[in-house]
């Protein structure tokens, strides 16, 4: 039941829950449970992403910065379909490296809507890159804002008029992140806190209130390794673990096979929750998109016919004559 209470703490306050539980009563006879536990409910979304291998400036702020050039990358995720309310995220994210590729700096955009509720959130990145003996080691820190929305009037009612469910609560609040980052041709690990700041809300005055809990930080720790097998297949195997305080160890693991440099095809598993197929093309030397399905192995899977997640990638090269390396992360 893990993701199910994922998908429910992004409710950031008390009322709203008592509210939703007194519509969706039928709805969310799965959740109620979870509804019960989650007395304090907090603005605090985690990212989760299946091609996360191609979208890590929302994991390290560090990554900013790593492809030496500018870097766009656009992501679409619609997940659980057949589940009314559930997760849909877009992202979008640019980098770059600066004076003599020695700094990164980068900014990312995200929208996610999960059921009533709606966060927007605009963050900067910037990284400090120091050259290694066979690499570069990152160290990057980002900071922004989130902007949290409860559409209630969204809500349909047997009651009209039910003032439970009258306004628009909105919230702006800070955050930022810090991570390292070290990487060379061929593999790149990686540790980051995406968010530091525990954003509360006071159910009983809607205000925001911004605190440092470490119990609550959650650690991200990634990796990988390409392994040429010929001169046409190299394989790349990949790993994202996330840690927090009380809950279970959560490990991403998966496998990617690339082709003539031009074609990426994988699976991946993630602990608990789901088994993904991965297909990423390379179309030019510039321009990428990758596609993913999550098949969910919880209880959820009853429910739902899976995840869709699209990305978008384009690499610019502004020097003539410059030699762009084929990166695989």
């Amino acid at each position: 039941m893990k993701q199910e209470f994922k998908m429910l703490k992004h409710i950031t306050s008390v009322q709203t829950m008592k509210r939703l539980t007194k519509y969706y009563q039928k709805k969310l006879v799965l959740f109620a449970a979870l509804i019960v536990t989650s007395m304090q409910v907090q603005a605090q979304f985690e990212p989760q992403f299946t091609q996360y291998m191609f979208n890590e400036m929302f994991i390290n702020p560090a990554y900013a910065g790593s492809r030496e050039h500018a870097s766009l990358t656009a992501l679409y995720r619609n997940q659980w379909v057949g589940i009314d309310g559930a997760p849909k995220t877009q992202t979008f994210s640019g980098h770059t490296a600066l004076k003599n590729e020695k700094f990164g700096v980068g900014l990312s955009v995200m929208n996610e809507e999960i059921g009533v509720t709606h966060d927007l959130s605009f963050f900067g990145n910037y990284a400090y890159r120091i050259p290694m003996k066979n690499g570069i080691l990152s160290m990057g820190i980002q900071a922004g804002l989130i902007n949290h929305q409860e559409k209630l009037l969204d809500v349909k009612t047997q009651d009209q008029g039910d003032n439970s469910f009258m306004g628009t609560p909105k919230l702006t609040v800070p955050n930022s992140g810090f991570g390292t980052y070290y990487y060379s041709k061929n593999f790149y690990v990686g540790l980051s806190i995406p968010r530091l700041l525990q954003n509360k809300v006071d159910a009983n005055t809607g205000k925001g209130k911004n605190t440092v809990e470490m119990q609550y930080w959650h650690y991200y720790l990634m990796g990988g390794y390409v392994f040429p097998i010929n001169d046409m297949i190299k394989l790349k195997p990949t790993f994202m673990v996330k840690s927090v305080s009380g809950a279970p160890i959560e490990a991403d693991l998966g496998v990617h096979a690339l082709f003539n440099e031009t074609i990426w095809l994988g699976g991946s598993y993630r602990t608990g929750d789901s088994w993904s197929a991965i297909m990423s093309v390379q179309l030019n030397k510039q321009l990428r998109i990758g596609y993913s399905f999550d098949n969910t192995i919880t209880d959820l899977k009853q429910y739902n016919s899976g995840s869709h997640e699209i990305t978008l990638g384009y690499d610019f090269s502004f020097v003539k004559n410059k030699i762009v390396t084929p990166r695989y992360f």
